[in-house]
């Protein structure tokens, strides 16, 4: 659209686009709360606000909630506290190391709440059989962006054990890939929908992985017992890796118990709920002994792994064994815009899809200025950077002018991260394609910044300035 001036919206689609971006800004405003670990106490909750208990399920770690050392303060055996994942709580109870707690009620992030997100180091979704709200997906995918762990434990397809129409395999996939913070797959997997009746997965061969070789076991096999997989896209999230896999699978297929990272935030999928099962529960509910099953390491497994999510052992996910002590991760939200205008904070009609200007990749794109007249937009997402990461942040640019000045700069754009001035665009760097650019951003290592793209459009002949396909890469 070289030379013509950017039409305005109307009036009715600027009102939708900022209703939307109000949105956007308060997922930001939670994304800066982190949470803040414990030295030696790690804080688990357990979810019970998703029909956990539903049919002859009992996904509970005690029947006194929030908190189960109201029903024994010193458990020594898994029936101190009622539960089918008594077993496993009583286990983590008993190191002294763990503070745990379980939520009835929606989840939150930034609340203030005493089961609110931020209060917490790892969430466990035992299998739930309700869909999540909007807002409980953005509360527990900026919770983990941030830096907390995520434990979801599915069961098979048409296990819906409320009769509702939705099962654990369907929230899950819901939840990943219909949120507003990043729906373009972000852990790197997707759950099969498949009803695996019997087995015992293997696990991997890898003496470093802290799941597999943690404080709590060694880790051989799991157990199957009408159970899913997982799909395992490494292209989508590189740190995906799969730790046990179905008899006859590797690779990126039939991955029974995966683990991943996104941002901060680490997180693992278990494909079945009767390993953490321990056949002990409340009356009336048919369960089965997978805790302590002979041909299984499910104890090891299952406690490995919150330690893990908890923060403990090295990087996980895709690099194991590395010696580092940062995860590599791509931190940024809805980082090519395809979300539309969430998790982003931006002035009006600035991400779109209109046509007037071609996105590198996708449909949409962030599109700065361009009206012909005096104007200023602004687009800005504050991220977690974890301390020790080198990281970089990287965009495409597209300028687009009608000035024919080749000596001023008229039009605008400054990019900044935290209160650092990375660069300086204008006017006379239109090109005519999108042009790549990287700076480096360690400096901003254990720290909460914020990046910016400013506009600012003089009174006459428009500037377009245009970004796609953000990044922000820490290793």
């Amino acid at each position: 659209m070289l030379g013509l001036p950017r039409p305005r919206q109307r009036l009715t689609a600027a009102l939708a686009t900022l209703g939307l971006l109000t949105t956007g800004a308060a997922i930001q405003a939670t994304v800066t709360a982190a949470p803040a670990h414990a030295a030696t106490t790690h804080r688990i909750l357990f979810d019970d606000g998703h029909a956990e208990e539903a049919g002859n399920a009992d996904w509970i770690i005690s029947t006194s909630k929030p908190d189960p050392l109201s029903q024994d303060s010193t458990p020594s055996a898994e029936t101190d506290w009622t539960g089918a994942l008594s077993s496993w709580g009583v286990a983590l109870q008993k190191t002294g190391s763990y503070s745990l707690k379980t939520a009835t009620g929606a989840l939150t992030y930034g609340g203030s709440s005493t089961t609110d997100l931020s209060n917490f180091d790892t969430l466990v979704l035992p299998e739930p059989n309700t869909l999540f709200t909007t807002a409980e997906k953005t509360a527990i995918m900026n919770f983990v962006k941030a830096g907390g762990g995520l434990f979801m434990i599915s069961d098979h397809t048409g296990a819906d054990r409320n009769n509702d129409g939705e099962d654990a395999v369907e929230i899950f996939n819901d939840l990943m890939t219909n949120n507003s913070v990043d729906s373009t797959d972000p852990f790197g997997f997707s759950v099969d929908t498949l009803d695996v009746s019997s087995g015992y997965p293997a696990a991997i061969s890898d003496s470093t992985n802290p799941v597999l070789h943690g404080s709590f076991g060694t880790v051989t096999k799991s157990l199957i017992a009408d159970g899913t997989t997982a799909t395992l896209k490494p292209a989508d999230n590189s740190s995906v890796k799969g730790l046990l896999y179905r008899s006859g699978y590797s690779g990126n297929t039939g991955a029974f118990f995966a683990t991943s990272t996104f941002g901060s935030g680490r997180v693992a999928f278990w494909g079945d709920t009767s390993p953490v099962d321990d056949g002990t529960g409340q009356s009336g509910n048919t369960l089965y002994d997978g805790w302590n099953d002979s041909g299984a390491t499910n104890a090891p497994l299952a406690l490995n792994a919150t330690a893990w999510l908890a923060g403990e052992g090295d990087s996980g996910g895709g690099d194991d064994g590395g010696g580092g002590t940062c995860t590599a991760a791509q931190l940024l939200g809805n980082q090519g815009f395809e979300s539309g205008a969430t998790t982003w904070t931006a002035s009006s009609g600035v991400i779109t899809n209109d046509s007037g200007e071609a996105a590198r990749t996708g449909s949409y794109k962030a599109w700065l200025d361009g009206y012909g007249s005096a104007h200023t937009d602004t687009l800005s997402q504050s991220v977690t950077i974890p301390s020790g990461c080198s990281a970089t942040l990287s965009f495409y640019l597209h300028v687009d002018t009608a000035e024919t000045t080749t000596s001023t700069a008229y039009d605008k754009l400054t990019v900044t991260a935290g209160s650092t001035t990375l660069a300086t665009y204008s006017n006379l760097n239109a090109a005519s394609g999108y042009v790549l650019k990287s700076f480096d951003v360690s400096s901003l290592a254990g720290t909460t910044a914020t990046i910016k793209f400013s506009g600012v459009e003089g009174s006459t002949l428009q500037t377009s300035f245009v970004v796609d396909d953000t990044a922000l890469n820490v290793s």
